[in-house]
């Protein structure tokens, strides 16, 4: 297998839109993403309130867009991507996360997939490849449907670097896992490492290039993607190639890929990509690619609703309790995630886990965003302002919005509300 290429950064404030630009260059990405083509940047919201290494940051949108403007891409041809869930508010995470911020200074289309957009079904999408699926082709007997805007699009995603509690890290390879598939995506989870070897199948026939870049200023341990600890390790990854990337984030924070990994594993495996650092080239500030974080991972100590997943999926709740995820009993647990994360966990440990950041250069970044302006040059932002001890919001006002979320993941649930979603619509119309 020929060896992958890897780009990593040291970066601080004030120089992280030239280190964007030069991290996408050293990983070639002109190459890979094409002119002459749409390109969604596929934006990481894994919670809709701003919690550190959790979602795509304002300074990762704003460089990677920077740099694609200044390497002579169209604006017309970039746009914003968001996926949603019955457990996240998109709308309400990209304010939050103040990546709508950045979408709106550069003037960029904001494509929400699912309101308007068309789905189609995945054999018409990619023919015969459904017939090399790993797993969906049971999770998804009748098939699935993905969004038709994707195919011959670019795709970049923006994940973080972090941990999670499915997949032990996560990173580009689940970054797809919203986009490509319906909200019956949680149907995937008792083969998460499987379905996203598939969804990278996919992505390697629809997508004219596919490319990653990869923010770790914030960086997250624990039990990801939310109700993590947060660290500040300063650095950015990018690559064309999706296994090597998570791979090499991976290892910096303490596994090792192809041992702790399956889904690096079996896309390594399959062709998918290097999986091997070996056998992967590292680019940039090399000394940066040989730390080890020595992260405690996602399973030393798991939330009481991180807990009960994994009893849930693969444990001994699998046989009484997960059918009922497949049938209109299914918003239980949609709302038993609201309501532990946001209306219990956030307000009562959020503060505790930030407040040791909360000084950091990053912090006031982005509690300063939109009042702090980049230097004339382009190269970063010389001043981040005041740090803000009102990063995290609790009181009243958050648990009114908790209860609204409450309410939306039942709102919005799928099993409710299947007529609206064009994908399940079309099914219906195929019998």
């Amino acid at each position: 297998m020929a060896k992958a290429k890897v780009a990593i950064l040291r970066t601080k404030p004030e120089t992280v839109l030239e280190d964007y630009h030069r991290l996408m260059n050293l990983a070639d990405y002109q190459q890979v993403v094409a002119k002459d083509a749409d390109t969604a940047l596929k934006v990481n919201i894994s919670w809709h309130f701003f919690y550190p290494s959790s979602s795509t940051t304002p300074w990762q949108l704003d460089g990677v867009v920077r740099a694609m403007l200044k390497d002579g891409y169209r604006k017309e041809l970039i746009h914003a991507c968001h996926n949603r869930t019955v457990v996240i508010d998109a709308h309400l995470g990209e304010r939050e996360n103040k990546q709508l911020d950045v979408v709106q200074d550069h003037g960029l289309r904001n494509v929400h997939l699912y309101e308007g957009e068309e789905w189609i079904h995945i054999r018409d999408a990619v023919g015969d490849l459904v017939d090399k699926f790993t797993c969906l082709n049971e999770v998804f007997p009748k098939g699935f449907a993905i969004p038709k805007r994707f195919i011959g699009e670019n795709i970049i995603h923006l994940p973080t670097v972090k941990t999670h509690i499915f997949t032990t890290t996560t990173g580009a390879m689940k970054n797809a896992f919203g986009g490509l598939l319906n909200e019956h995506r949680h149907w995937t989870h008792p083969v998460i490492h499987e379905t996203l070897v598939d969804l990278l199948m996919i992505q390697k026939k629809i997508h004219r290039g596919v490319f990653a870049v990869m923010d770790g200023t914030f960086v997250g341990d624990g039990p990801g993607p939310r109700c993590m600890v947060p660290h500040v390790k300063n650095v950015l990854l990018a690559s064309a190639d999706q296994v090597a990337i998570d791979a090499v984030a991976a290892k910096l924070m303490g596994f090792d890929p192809m041992r702790d990994l399956k889904f690096v594993r079996m896309a390594h495996e399959l062709g998918l990509g290097v999986g091997d650092p070996r056998d992967i080239e590292i680019v940039g500030d090399l000394d940066a690619a040989k730390e080890n974080w020595h992260f405690d991972g996602p399973f030393k100590e798991m939330t009481f609703a991180s807990r009960n997943q994994h009893r849930i999926y693969w444990g001994p709740l699998k046989k009484p309790v997960e059918w009922s995820l497949k049938t209109w009993l299914a918003p239980w647990a949609y709302v038993a995630s609201v309501a532990y994360h946001d209306v219990f966990w956030y307000p009562r440990y959020a503060k505790e886990k930030v407040q040791p950041i909360l000084e950091s250069d990053w912090a006031r970044l982005f509690a300063n965003w939109g009042k702090v302006h980049a230097d004339a040059e382009g190269r970063g932002f010389p001043d981040v302002g005041a740090a803000s001890p009102e990063l995290v919001h609790i009181g009243m006002k958050h648990f009114l919005e908790g209860a609204r979320l409450v309410g939306m993941a039942v709102k919005e649930s799928p099993e409710l509300q299947v007529k609206k979603r064009a994908g399940t619509a079309y099914f219906a119309n195929r019998g």
